[in-house]
C-alpha cells in the first residue's frame, strides 16, 4: 500500500486533490445539452471504477501485507465499514444538490457557497475527530477562505444587479441548492475520518472503495427523483439517458474519475499523522478557488463585469491564497 512518508509528498497530494475537486464539474459544463440528472449516473460510475482501480493498484502493492486492499477489507470492523458507507451516501446527496446548483446558478456562485459551507462545517467536525495541526493557523485560514466566499457572493450579486442575467427566483433556488450541497459536503468527511481510526479501521484505499459504493447507492434514487421532479426544465425519462451519444456518457465518467482521483489523494494525505483530516479536508476544499478560476476565465461567468466587481474578485483570490497558505503550514507549527 502506497503511503506518503514526508510532509512535501502529503502537501502535493492535498494540492492535487484541490485541483481535481475544483475541476471535475467542467465535465458537466462542457455539454450544456446533457442534463445534470443524466450526467450524474455516469459520474457515479466513474467514481466507483476509479476507487476499485486505485484500490487494486496503489492499495495492493504488497498482497501479503496486513494493510493491503483485500486483507484490510476482510479484517475491517462493521463499524468502520458502516461509517465509510454512510460517508459516501451523505456525500452523494450533497454533491448532486451542488451539481443542480451549478446548472441553475453557475460555478462561480454554486462552488463558493456550497464548498465554502462544507469547508467550515467539515473542518470543525474533522478537528473534533482528530485534532491535528496548529488550530490558530487552521481556523485562521478557514476564516480567510470564508472572507473570500463573502467577496465572491458580493461580486456575483453586483453582477446580477448590473446585467439582470437571472431572475431573483432562479438565484434564490441556486443559493438554496448550494446550501444543501454544502451541508452534505461538510458532513461526509467526519464519517470517513472515523473509519480510519480505532480497532478494525480501514486504510484510505478500502475507505475509498466502500465510500464509492455508498455514493452509488444514493446517486441512483436521487437522480431518478430529480428526473421526475427537476429543479429546472422538463421531466426526463430513462430513455433520455439511454439515447445519449457515447461522448456524453464519456464526459460523465471522466468527471467521476477526476473527482475520484482527488478523493483518494485527500484520504491518503489525511492518514499521515502530522496532517490529519481537518488539514487535508480544508486544503482540498480550496477547490472553490480552482472552480472560481474556471468560472471566471474559461466559462466567462463574469463577462462584462464592472471594475468594482473585478476588484472584489481580485480580493477574493487573495484571501483564498492567504487562507490556503495558512492551512498548508499549520502541520509544521507547534
Amino acid at each position: 500500500m502506497f503511503t506518503p512518508h514526508t510532509y512535501l509528498t502529503a502537501l502535493l497530494l492535498m494540492v492535487f486533490s484541490m485541483l481535481c475537486w475544483g475541476s471535475w464539474a467542467n465535465a458537466q459544463k462542457i455539454d450544456s445539452g446533457w442534463r445534470f440528472e443524466l450526467f450524474y449516473f455516469d459520474y457515479s460510475g466513474g467514481l466507483l471504477l476509479t476507487a476499485i482501480a486505485i484500490g487494486l493498484t496503489l492499495g495492493y502493492t504488497d498482497p501479503t501485507a496486513s494493510d493491503s486492499f483485500f486483507h484490510n477489507l476482510h479484517a475491517a470492523s462493521t463499524r468502520s465499514l458502516v461509517e465509510a458507507l454512510t460517508g459516501g451516501m451523505i456525500f452523494s446527496i450533497g454533491n448532486i444538490l451542488l451539481v443542480a446548483a451549478i446548472s441553475v446558478a453557475g460555478m462561480s456562485v454554486a462552488f463558493p457557497i456550497g464548498a465554502g459551507l462544507g469547508l467550515v462545517l467539515g473542518s470543525c467536525l474533522n478537528y473534533l475527530v482528530a485534532p491535528t495541526g496548529n488550530p490558530i493557523l487552521i481556523f485562521g485560514g478557514i476564516a480567510l477562505i470564508c472572507a473570500a466566499i463573502a467577496l465572491d457572493a458580493l461580486a456575483y450579486r453586483d453582477l446580477e444587479a448590473a446585467t439582470n442575467s437571472s431572475s431573483p427566483k432562479t438565484l434564490a433556488k441556486g443559493i438554496w441548492l448550494s446550501i444543501g450541497g454544502g451541508i452534505g459536503a461538510g458532513l461526509f468527511y467526519p464519517f470517513v475520518a472515523k473509519s480510519l481510526t480505532g480497532p478494525g479501521h480501514l486504510t484510505p484505499y478500502t475507505v475509498n472503495a466502500i465510500f464509492a459504493v455508498g455514493a452509488l447507492i444514493t446517486a441512483v434514487p436521487m437522480s431518478l427523483l430529480l428526473m421526475r421532479k427537476p429543479v429546472a426544465g422538463k421531466p426526463l425519462a430513462w430513455s433520455d439517458y439511454t439515447s445519449g451519444i457515447w461522448q456524453r456518457h464519456a464526459w460523465g465518467i471522466a468527471g467521476g474519475v477526476l473527482w475520484g482521483l482527488g478523493t483518494i489523494a485527500n484520504f491518503v494525505a489525511s492518514s499521515v499523522p502530522m496532517i490529519g483530516p481537518a488539514t487535508s479536508f480544508a486544503m482540498g476544499e480550496g477547490n472553490t478557488m480552482i472552480s472560481a478560476l474556471w468560472g471566471v476565465f474559461i466559462w466567462r461567468e463574469f463577462k462584462g463585469a464592472s471594475a468594482h466587481v473585478r476588484l472584489l474578485l481580485a480580493l477574493m483570490f487573495l484571501c483564498f491564497l492567504l487562507g490556503l497558505t495558512s492551512i498548508a503550514i499549520a502541520p509544521l507549527v507547534k
